[in-house]
């Protein structure tokens, strides 16, 4: 491939940070472009690849046999030339709390893409903050995905909790390729069922967590009885990894879907205001008739623009306000796809995204 092929992309550009990244080495896997990318996270106060970049460059070079120039610890600048993606067994580590979740998303789409099983051991932070949790993957990401006809092709395993700084977390994936995600329309979330709160805790008084699911209960309304027996809305657990460490969750299950909301506690910040800025989160999601995320949406984008290069036509999700990621992203898919994102005004607060072919 001659560098007049490759895709230049300024990784300062939109939201600025490592989705630009991921997105770029996913659907480079995907088409067989590669590309250059300059001003790597040059919208972040500390820019360049850190360890849980360079180990999504890493997995993206092992599973799509590819050509990589400029993977090193704060490099701003890295080439990348795919070859034929690679089913089968993989391990990676990121080696301090970086994320797993977005390891995993790197690779999934062009696993899932290439006809083969893998399985994936992922080794770092299951949950830690400014990355999705291995319990969001668990509860909204993939239960999402199966609505794209994907149900049963990827099966995810919490083997370990990770939490920041000290990592030690392990997600096990088993990955079946082969089949295009359809295309989905997604407009109504229906019925609120239920709303259900789970904060856990590892090397730390279990308090923290009783205190975290008691201030969403008594801001949400729910059923707070946890002592020896614990509610279906409300609940508590301590879980193993290397360090301390809290996460509080926030499931908002309806008629057509289910949404979560994360917390990650952190030293010197109050378990009341960790279930406090959840809280804010989940209302205004239930204050409006959408049944995805802000954060949701963003990562439904790569299925929505497969599905409509596929052939399966539009896919239109439903969501609250697009975030700086989600245009960033939406932006970046298009270049590598012959595919539009149309954002349309619902009302106030609530747009449809939509994903269509072009020519």
């Amino acid at each position: 491939m001659s560098t007049t092929d490759l895709l230049d992309i300024d990784g300062a550009a939109g939201e600025g940070g490592g989705q630009v990244l991921r997105t770029a080495l996913a659907l480079s896997l995907i088409t067989g472009r590669g590309f250059t990318l300059k001003n790597i996270r040059g919208g972040r106060t500390k820019p360049g690849l850190q360890r849980q970049h360079l180990t999504c460059v890493e997995a993206a070079r092992v599973v799509g046999h590819a050509d990589v120039d400029g993977a090193g610890l704060g490099a701003r600048y890295l080439r990348f030339v795919p070859g034929t993606i690679r089913h089968g067994d993989h391990r990676f580590a990121v080696g301090t709390a970086g994320s797993t979740s977005l390891v995993l998303q790197t690779v999934l789409w062009p696993l899932l893409h290439a006809a083969g099983d893998s399985t994936l051991v992922i080794e770092g932070g299951t949950h830690v903050p400014m990355a999705p949790t291995a319990t969001f993957l668990e509860r909204a990401f993939l239960p999402a995905l199966d609505r794209f006809g994907l149900a049963g092709r990827v099966v995810l395993d919490v083997d370990a909790h990770g939490f920041f700084p000290a990592g030690g977390g392990r997600l096990v994936v088993e990955l079946a390729g082969g089949a295009p995600p359809v295309s989905v329309t997604w407009t109504s979330r229906g019925a609120t069922r239920r709303v259900s709160a789970h904060a856990m805790v590892s090397q730390l008084s279990k308090d923290i967590a009783r205190r975290e699911v008691l201030a969403v209960a008594a801001a949400l309304g729910l059923k707070t009885a946890l002592g020896h027996r614990q509610t279906a809305d409300c609940a508590i657990d301590e879980v193993q990894s290397p360090g301390p460490g809290n996460a509080l969750h926030v499931a908002v299950e309806s008629e057509h879907g289910v949404e979560v909301f994360s917390g990650i506690g952190e030293r010197g910040r109050r378990a009341e205001d960790v279930a406090a800025a959840v809280v804010e989160e989940v209302q205004a999601f239930v204050a409006e008739d959408a049944p995805v995320g802000p954060h949701l949406a963003d990562q439904l984008l790569i299925p929505m623009a497969l599905a409509a290069v596929a052939g399966s036509g539009e896919s239109v999700i439903r969501t609250t306000t697009p975030t700086l990621h989600t245009t960033t992203n939406a932006d970046l898919i298009a270049r590598f796809l012959p595919v539009a994102f149309d954002l349309i005004d619902v009302k106030p607060g609530v747009v449809d995204i939509v994903a269509r072919r072009v020519q």
